[in-house]
């Protein structure tokens, strides 16, 4: 199970590891990102991890519990086979245990029968792998879509009352800060409920993989994609869109598999800390004031205050040229 950023959402995940996807996009390794499989995920295996989900100690039904299809393209799959998972979820609804399902697909993998039929059968939410609204950079990416393909599905599930999210991928072949940022002015016009940021990695067997050995792709630094992660994550967010993921989850199966890229096994937090680092420099004494600082904070924000093992205090010390000498929890503040 995993949990939402925003809303604080219980996720529990059903992985149809690259199923219903038309072909392989060059970054795409699904089986090492999700850690599983890509045997063909059978009503079986959804009523199973749904059972073990409701018998985990961290199952909280007050958490607004959701079912979520991940991992490939749902709305490529056979009519027949979406109907049969998706009955596989409906006794778990009818009794009130999950509140709701989510699927993950592609901008140009809709039709109104296939939407039609998901809400019949409860689904609440559905995720686009938009990638970019760059069509140079969806292009070399080899993603198959359009932007427009996102404009248009984007409209089609607001006609039909669904939730939008939307799944960006900074760093991929051919984009740059200029161009990234582009697409999240063009995201903001969209207005999607939720958005995610998935900074590109190489991961090794991806035909991505092949190009960087051949020199034909240079990943984005880890510095390079926080700054862009930061930015677009205020923008969005002073928007009104929130950014409910930033970076993949950590995993068994990627250990040893990351090639090249800005891997971080806590990049959301990183970016969290940067952005609450840049609201409170204003408060903060100017270089050489001061000969110590005590900082009084409130509780739930000290995290972000000392940053990645402490990195944020380093770096208000680094201001400030002095010692950070205490950090006072604080609820008045």
């Amino acid at each position: 199970m995993s949990e939402e950023q925003a809303g604080r959402h219980l996720i529990v995940p059903i992985f149809i590891t690259f199923q219903g996807c038309p072909h392989r996009c060059v970054f795409c390794q699904q089986e090492k990102i999700t850690s599983q499989s890509n045997l063909v995920t059978t009503p079986e295996a959804v009523t199973k991890t749904l059972e073990t989900a409701l018998q985990s100690d961290r199952f909280d039904p007050g958490r607004r519990p959701e079912v979520a299809f991940y991992g490939g393209t749902f709305t490529g799959l056979p009519v027949e086979r979406m109907s049969a998972l998706l009955g596989a979820v409906r006794p778990f609804l009818e009794k009130g245990l999950f509140a709701s399902i989510r699927v993950s697909t592609r901008p140009d993998a809709l039709d109104r029968q296939r939407l039609d039929l998901m809400k019949r059968c409860g689904v609440s939410t559905v995720e686009l792998g938009v990638q970019s609204m760059d069509d140079g950079v969806l292009a070399l990416s080899r993603r198959g879509h359009s932007a427009r393909d996102t404009v248009e599905s984007v409209k089609l599930l607001g006609e039909c009352g669904f939730k939008v999210g939307i799944q960006l991928m900074p760093g991929l072949p051919g984009d740059s800060e200029e161009t990234f940022l582009k697409t999240v002015e063009t995201v903001k016009d969209l207005a999607p409920d939720m958005v995610r940021l998935y900074p590109t990695i190489v991961i090794r067997g991806t035909e991505l993989a092949r190009r960087y050995e051949e020199k034909r792709y240079t990943p984005w630094g880890l510095d390079e994609t926080l700054n862009i992660c930061k930015r677009s994550c205020v923008e969005l967010e002073d928007s009104g869109i929130p950014v409910i993921r930033i970076g993949l989850m950590s995993s068994p199966s990627l250990d040893g598999e990351i090639v090249a890229g800005p891997w971080h096994n806590a990049l959301g937090f990183l970016v969290r800390s940067a952005i609450h680092h840049d609201r409170i420099a204003r408060f903060l004494p100017v270089k050489g004031a001061a000969g110590g600082i005590r900082l009084r904070v409130p509780p739930k924000e000290i995290p972000l205050v000392r940053g990645y093992q402490n990195q944020g205090l380093r770096r208000i010390e680094e201001r400030c040229a002095t010692k950070v000498v205490g950090v006072i929890p604080d609820d008045s503040v």
